[in-house]
């Protein structure tokens, strides 16, 4: 709670209120006008709340701003009932709360929001033994040095990141690889990220090192995901305060205060925007929107159509869905020409469309659409399951999976 604190400012020019971090208020222009910003003091964005039913006999709480702490409170709890041995990581998601002077940009700045956060602990001398993996990732990078010196952001390896001590652990160069290559593995844009080291003086009180995974949003550059260094200053704290024993041992007997040698920190909102912003594109040959979305974020992997209304078309098609809805989630849609009904699920991202036509009676197969590239291709009906179950898992490329077929609608 003493330290959980952020700087009020209020525009002098245009009475923009907003807030700021402490090292950004010599610099800070009011983003609406460019005008200078006026210091109102500090404040404390945690919501407060009185627990119990009689105010005066009520006691003060807080909503929590992030999810880690009960990790840390928690934390031997855990590692005993898991039986977990360093390394190992702890995870959570849910709701935080920030009392924010400003909501806005959407989804981006909230005073509800879902967060996601690992705090991975090591014991203080641990190497990391996957930096090997992170050898062929690079990143634009935006170090404290470049920063100090008003220097471009430059490309570089994470690897030789951390041998040039640019990164000062080798667990925090890994995690940054890991997260910056999941968002490129779901279909993100790497060109619109970068690695931005926080400076001396915006560094948080308990970390050794913090480096932010930004984005390049339509409104700039933001921070998209944490990683911060917490070393071990939580499970002192809460140690400290609780009076109960947070050590664990090394195989000789010598015990430690486990660190947390980086904290991955992540808001779900601001994820989902990433892969919407880079997944929304307007088609000019098809003239609509589709939606490129990575088949495993796609809510819906597959919709059936009858291409006409006819009951024989419509009973084979119905079969398909009821089978498929088993294990995928799919959609079944007899209403519109066959061309509108594809168009509909471009625009909400649906991977694949599986169609029965006035051959599939008799061949006992139908066709399946590509979003992408809107080729189609035929498979029996009898192997449809397991063929969209590879290519949803990417095991088989689309050409691959059946006979390529040209068809007047695409």
């Amino acid at each position: 709670v003493k330290n959980f604190v952020e700087i009020a400012v209020k525009c002098k020019k245009c009475g923009y209120k907003t807030k700021i971090d402490k090292h950004e208020l010599e610099k800070a222009k009011c983003e609406k006008c460019n005008g200078e910003y006026e210091n109102k003091g500090i404040f404390n964005p945690m919501f407060t709340v009185q627990v119990g039913p009689i105010k005066e006999d009520s006691i003060t709480a807080y909503l929590r701003p992030e999810t880690a702490q009960l990790i840390f409170s928690n934390f031997k709890l855990i590692q005993e009932n898991a039986r977990l041995k360093l390394p190992f990581g702890i995870a959570q998601i849910g709701k935080s709360f920030r009392n924010e002077i400003s909501p806005r940009e959407f989804l981006f700045r909230a005073r509800e929001f879902e967060q996601m956060e690992i705090e991975y602990f090591i014991s203080p001398s641990m190497k990391c033994p996957y930096i090997d993996e992170i050898k062929n990732t690079s990143i634009l990078i935006y170090d404290e040095r470049m920063q100090t010196e008003n220097k471009e952001p430059e490309i570089m390896n994470l690897y030789e990141a951390y041998k040039k001590g640019i990164i000062k652990t080798d667990w925090h160069a890994y995690w940054l690889a890991k997260e910056y290559q999941w968002f490129i593995s779901l279909g993100a844009n790497p060109e619109n990220f970068k690695a931005r080291q926080h400076t001396s003086n915006e560094r948080s009180h308990y970390s050794k090192d913090t480096w932010d995974l930004e984005y390049k949003f339509p409104m700039g550059w933001r921070e998209l995901q944490g990683f911060a260094n917490r070393t071990d200053f939580d499970l002192n704290e809460h140690q400290k305060y609780s009076k109960k024993n947070m050590e664990m041992q090394d195989e000789k007997g010598n015990k430690f205060i486990p660190h947390v040698v980086c904290e991955p920190s992540l808001g779900v909102e601001r994820a989902f925007i990433v892969f919407m912003l880079d997944s929304y594109f307007y088609d000019e040959s098809r003239k609509n929107i589709v939606l490129k979305l990575n088949k495993k974020l796609v809510p819906i992997k597959a919709a059936i159509f009858p291409i006409i209304k006819n009951p024989e078309y419509e009973e084979v098609a119905k079969n398909i869905f009821k089978e498929l809805k088993k294990e995928f989630n799919v959609v079944y849609d007899i209403s519109g020409s066959i061309g509108r009904r594809y168009s509909r699920n471009d625009e909400i991202g649906t991977p694949f469309c599986i169609t029965i036509d006035e051959k599939s009676i008799k061949q006992k197969d139908c066709t399946i659409r590509d979003r992408d590239t809107t080729e189609q291709i035929r498979v029996k009906i009898k192997d449809v399951k397991e063929i969209l179950r590879k290519l949803i898992s990417q095991e088989i490329v689309f050409k691959n999976a059946g006979k390529i077929v040209k068809t007047r609608i695409k």
